[in-house]
């Protein structure tokens, strides 16, 4: 056991979060899917151990603090360490739309109550679960951190008016979210750059997945692929960055 690594994966029972935990149980990491629902949770753990992966589903809600607690202390329990957290679970605030359908975003009309939702999933929940799974992280020989960012994240994409994103709807809540995602990635990898412990942010890119209502143009697993390579660093591997599959994305 003691060459097994051990990952924790929120959001995991569907989307780029399932993508990224299959790929893992594939390199013979143990899994824990982090499921705010924990049917599907376990649905999706049953669906990878059938296909010969070592995957555990735990209940967590990142809104939910006893729930995060509870997912590290049977993680505790178990294994006695986390070697690898990927923080994925996440929200648009706009459901199942096409990032150009996403009028409710636009900052001169967006609701209050989204924006703190968002929030409160994106970028709080990530404090709420890291700081649970940090004792955890720390016992472990190589710890990884990979926050699940986007390119919509990009202060630098979105501010060029003939840049990419020119022509997607202004974003009050999703964009914002993850650029202060990034932020926190950069705050909390400079705090345990002398543990060890790598923290990086990953911009997957346009998955098709649910939360887009399948609009993306890459699949699941060229998304999860990214995730992956950040989730595996070597000693020697970057922190404090920002990358896709192309290579590092600019702030």
């Amino acid at each position: 056991m003691g060459g097994q690594k051990v990952a924790l994966v929120t959001g995991a029972n569907k989307g780029i979060g399932r993508g990224v935990a299959e790929q893992l149980a594939a390199l013979g990491t143990t899994v824990f899917i982090g499921a705010r629902d924990r049917r599907r949770g376990e649905e999706a753990a049953a669906a990878l151990r059938a296909a010969g992966g070592d995957v555990h589903a735990v209940a967590l809600d990142v809104t939910d603090p006893a729930t995060v607690l509870e997912a590290a202390r049977q993680i505790e329990e178990r294994f006695g360490r986390l070697d690898v957290l990927v923080n994925n679970a996440g929200i648009t605030g706009s459901g199942q739309v096409s990032p150009e359908d996403a009028h409710d975003q636009v900052p001169s009309v967006v609701d209050l109550e989204m924006v703190r939702a968002v929030f409160e999933t994106n970028v709080v929940g990530v404090i709420t679960v890291t700081n649970a799974m940090l004792p955890l992280l720390r016992r472990s020989a190589a710890p990884r951190v990979v926050n699940v960012s986007s390119h919509a994240a990009s202060l630098t994409l979105f501010s060029d008016p003939d840049g990419p994103f020119a022509a997607l709807l202004p974003s009050a809540a999703y964009s914002p979210s993850k650029t202060a995602l990034n932020a926190l990635t950069v705050q909390y990898a400079n705090e345990l750059r002398k543990d060890g412990i790598l923290v990086n942010a990953v911009a997957p890119g346009f998955v098709d997945t649910d939360s887009n209502d399948h609009t993306g143009v890459l699949t699941v697993a060229e998304g999860a692929a990214v995730v992956v390579r950040l989730a595996t660093l070597g000693a020697d591997g970057p922190t404090a960055g920002f990358f896709a599959g192309e290579g590092p994305v600019a702030w």
